[in-house]
This record gives structure tokens, C-alpha cells and sequence, in this order.
């Protein structure tokens, strides 16, 4: 089989058995072996055993002997598989992603390679490639998060509703179900969606529910839910159950047929005291058992 062949399906993984066992036969088929571990060693994807100075004598003592005309042979196979392992390392790099996820109730704070902070809301991911990071500041979003971006080229946040661009500002992002909302916090930000760009300065925000577009003005200085906070205004009391059950693992039961809107807010991180918050507002009375909530009217 030929040579160059056999490299380029052994560095896709793709040889058969019979493939494998004429690669295997080449006589510097070590070499390559070894240049892919050197390039994977270099990128930190395994841990490697350094030699003792009695086995790496062994290994040179046999090429101490060769002659000028195969020491002239090995350094031309060196020069090649230098050559090689360039591009072998050029290929395990060349789509180096990162991704980093947050489960219920939880967020993570990532430091992006510009030094950009990510707070990452609970229930969503971001992906970038870091090996390219300095040539474009691109992620995928699909989620919350909250940016706070260090100043220098165009930062761009991709999801799937529309994108948000900025150069170095704060801003919150919410892309999940039916909902886009961009929050900017400080600076200026430009979002596109459905062909369309608009800009937002700070202290606005702009919302896209169910294909329904609207820019408003904001009052906060950052997103509550950083603060372990969900705040509602005039919002069904079954969404602010469903949030509820997410920060705290609950199922909740509301025996009532009536639902009503809630104003207000419940913190992260006590059951009790969310409950409380939500129940008295609206006259409701509340009981726990296990890990079930369960709801009704005060009244009844």
C-alpha cells in the first residue's frame, strides 16, 4: 500500500485491520507514534513518564554507531516528521472548544482568554473555540449569562433567536424557549435578529416573546438572579411555581383552579422564606412534605 496513503487514514483513525497492520510494518511508523504523543503532550491532554538517564542511554547508544550516510538519512526523517508533526499539532489544535454548562440551581463564573468574565445563569451552556479566541471573540449561548467584556475587538454572542455584538460592556442574555431578552447594563450593545439590528444603550433592554419585539427602560445596575434572586412583575403564579421547583428541586401542587398573577420576588437558597414571600401577597397558605410543596387558598 502506499505510504502517504496509509499516514493520511492512520492520522483520521480510519485504517482497517489489514491498514493498520502494513502502517504498523513501516519501518518509522515509531515516528509518527511518537509525534502525535509530543504534540498531545504539548497540549496537555496526557500525562507522560520522563525517562531515567540509564534507559535514554540505551536508546543512544545504537545511534552513537551509525554512520555519516545514516546519520545524513535520519536527519532528513527528523526534518519530516518535524514537518508532520507541525501539522499533526496545527490539527489537534485547529478546533480546540470550549464548553462549560450549569445544572438546576446553579451558576459558574468563566474567565474567557481575553480576561472577558462569563456568569453563567443556571440550566445553560456556552461554547467558543479557544484556540481562535484572539482572532474572533465568538460564543454560543443557549441560556442566561451575564457579561462583563474587556475592551478590544468585536465580541459576539450567538444564539439561537439572534445575535448580540459589542467591543467592551456589561449586558445580560436570555435566549431559551419562546423568550430572547438583551439587558445592557453599561456601554452600548448591538443586537440582530430576523434581518433586523437595533442598538441598546445602557439602562435599556429589548425583548422578543414569541416573535413580539419591544425595547424598554431598566432601572437595576446588574441581573437579580446573580444576586440569588427571581423577581416577577405581573407574572402567572404557575411560572413562578415552575421557577420555583427549579431552584429548589420541588414539586409543587396548588389545589386551587384560580391562577393568579404574581408582582414581587423569593430568594435562592431558603424555602421557607421564598414561600413566604409568594403565599402572603397573595393570601395563599403552603405546607412541605418531603420534597413536595403543596398550595392553596387561604380561604378555602
Amino acid at each position: 500500500m502506499e505510504k502517504e496513503y496509509l499516514i493520511k487514514k492512520w492520522l483520521k483513525d480510519e485504517l482497517s485491520e489489514a491498514e493498520a497492520k502494513s502502517f504498523n510494518a513501516m519501518g518509522d511508523s515509531h515516528l509518527y507514534k511518537e509525534i502525535v504523543l509530543e504534540a498531545r503532550r504539548f497540549k496537555g491532554d496526557e500525562q507522560f513518564e520522563t525517562l531515567s538517564f540509564s534507559k535514554l542511554e540505551k536508546r543512544l547508544k545504537p545511534k552513537a554507531e551509525a554512520t555519516n550516510n545514516n546519520w545524513l538519512k535520519l536527519a532528513t526523517s527528523i526534518a519530516a516528521v518535524f514537518v508532520i508533526g507541525i501539522a499533526i499539532y496545527s490539527v489537534l489544535n485547529f478546533n480546540s472548544a470550549e464548553s462549560f454548562g450549569t445544572d438546576y440551581a446553579q451558576n459558574e463564573v468563566i474567565t474567557l482568554p481575553d480576561h472577558s468574565i462569563v456568569n453563567l445563569n443556571e440550566l445553560s451552556q456556552i461554547e467558543y473555540n479557544a484556540s481562535k479566541w484572539n482572532e474572533k471573540r465568538t460564543l454560543d449561548l443557549t441560556g442566561e449569562a451575564f457579561f462583563d467584556v474587556a475592551k478590544g475587538k468585536r465580541f459576539d454572542v450567538k444564539t439561537d433567536q439572534g445575535i448580540v455584538s459589542v467591543l467592551g460592556t456589561e449586558f445580560n442574555v436570555l435566549s431559551r424557549d419562546s423568550i430572547f431578552k438583551v439587558t445592557c447594563y453599561e456601554g452600548l450593545v448591538a443586537v440582530t435578529y430576523n434581518n433586523e439590528t437595533l442598538e441598546l444603550p445602557v439602562g435599556t433592554e429589548f425583548t422578543l416573546i414569541n416573535g413580539n419585539a419591544k425595547k424598554t427602560n431598566i432601572v437595576v445596575s446588574e441581573p437579580y438572579w446573580i444576586k440569588n434572586m427571581s423577581v416577577f412583575e405581573n407574572t402567572s403564579l404557575k411560572n413562578v411555581m415552575f421557577e420555583l421547583e427549579k431552584q429548589y428541586k420541588v414539586k409543587v401542587i396548588y389545589t386551587s383552579e384560580n391562577n393568579v398573577n404574581f408582582t414581587g420576588a423569593f430568594e435562592h437558597g431558603n424555602l421557607d422564606n421564598a414561600l413566604r414571600s409568594i403565599t402572603q401577597p397573595l393570601n395563599l397558605t403552603y405546607m412541605t412534605e418531603d420534597n413536595k410543596v403543596i398550595l392553596w387558598n387561604a380561604e378555602d
